[in-house]
């Protein structure tokens, strides 16, 4: 009986060679031979079965997630993510796990969750861009100046004094000499102004309506803080904004971001959240290098000149707290297609007819 075990062992053990099928037919022929045991069969017999069928639910499953997948992202479309797990969906920025309570951070990644920026000329309140060209040439036929010519003083608008004085009008870079001349040309423009100040249409009834809504309000502006605290003291809304900046508090103006970025800061907002409001291109440049929406008001350019904005009105109470949600739920994708082109760009460039020389003699 050794014999007969140890013979039908070493024949089994040219199991590799037969297909499934014979090898049924040469176990039964060797059982009714050989007298195999049953422990034996069950191990040489079923184990193959139960592998063959594990392989089988294996393949299975992973037509039924392929599938699946297929199903939830349709071919040739590019979402601009990574499908790998654990990175989809995309982190919502506007969440802040230190806050430790649900219900804030909930709020937080919700759409009512926003801060409004306005500028002050040509928004709440009415400009007279006249009076800014007449400041201008004010000061520079004080100081001796050639009059600066009108595709200047456009370009200088939005501009802190110093800075136009110094990097565009180029009369000066001492810092005394900025610093004083700076406060000539407000003392100019304040005289010319007048101490008068009203609102554009629409823009006192918007400014409830966020009130109302509890929606924080901050006011950005190139002026010195003293005169534009009196024209809010003048127009009698003091306490409406939550924050206030100023040309002391930022060292450059338009088109430099930094008073959109510095009132998000003191609002404690992310950029994201941030709806600008101002009527200019330079205002819609500088709120979307903040990576900031932006609302233009059509006060003194026309619609269509501000068509780079992401919302485009007349006046302010056309606007409603929907609108603004909808535009805060919008999250910009960062795909830099600034790169992508300049590597097209390098790979189009024709091969180099020059002769390359080794250099490492040397």
């Amino acid at each position: 009986m050794m014999v007969d075990s140890i013979a039908a062992t070493s024949l089994l053990g040219h199991r590799p060679f037969f297909s499934s099928y014979n090898w049924l037919s040469f176990t039964k022929s060797m059982n009714r031979k050989y007298a195999i045991s049953p422990s034996v069969r069950s191990w040489h017999v079923k184990k193959p079965i139960r592998s063959l069928t594990k392989a089988q639910a294996a393949e299975l499953t992973r037509e039924a997630h392929s599938y699946h997948k297929e199903e939830r992202e349709p071919p040739g479309i590019d979402y601009g993510v990574d499908s790998r797990p654990g990175l989809w969906p995309p982190e919502n920025k506007a969440d802040n796990p230190a806050l430790k309570n649900p219900l804030l951070r909930q709020e937080r990644m919700g759409c009512g969750w926003l801060g409004a920026i306005f500028e002050w000329e040509g928004v709440l309140v009415e400009d007279n861009p006249d009076l800014e060209k007449q400041a201008w040439l004010t000061l520079a036929q004080e100081e001796g100046k050639s009059p600066p010519p009108a595709f200047m003083l456009r370009r200088i608008e939005g501009m802190k004094n110093e800075q136009a004085i110094a990097e565009v009008l180029c009369w000066s870079r001492d810092p005394g000499v900025l610093k004083r001349m700076g406060s000539r040309k407000e003392e100019i423009h304040q005289a010319l102004q007048g101490g008068m100040y009203r609102f554009r249409s629409g823009s006192q009834a918007f400014l409830n309506l966020l009130v109302h809504h509890k929606v924080p309000v901050a006011l950005v502006s190139t002026r010195p803080r003293k005169s534009l605290e009196r024209a809010i003291a003048v127009i009698g809304i003091e306490g409406v904004f939550s924050v206030i900046v100023t040309a002391e508090d930022v060292y450059r103006g338009k088109p430099d971001p930094e008073m959109f970025m510095y009132a998000a800061q003191l609002l404690q907002f992310i950029p994201e959240r941030c709806i600008v409001f101002g009527n200019s291109n330079q205002t819609v440049e500088a709120a979307h290098d903040a990576r900031m929406k932006c609302v233009a008001v059509a006060s003194k350019n026309p619609m269509y000149e501000l068509g780079a904005a992401d919302l485009v009105v007349r006046h302010l109470d056309e606007l409603t707290v929907v609108d603004l949600k909808n535009l805060a739920d919008i999250e910009a994708v960062e795909l830099e297609p600034e790169k992508e082109m300049e590597a097209s760009a390098e790979d189009d460039r024709p091969p180099s007819t020059s002769v390359g020389v080794y250099d490492g003699f040397w």
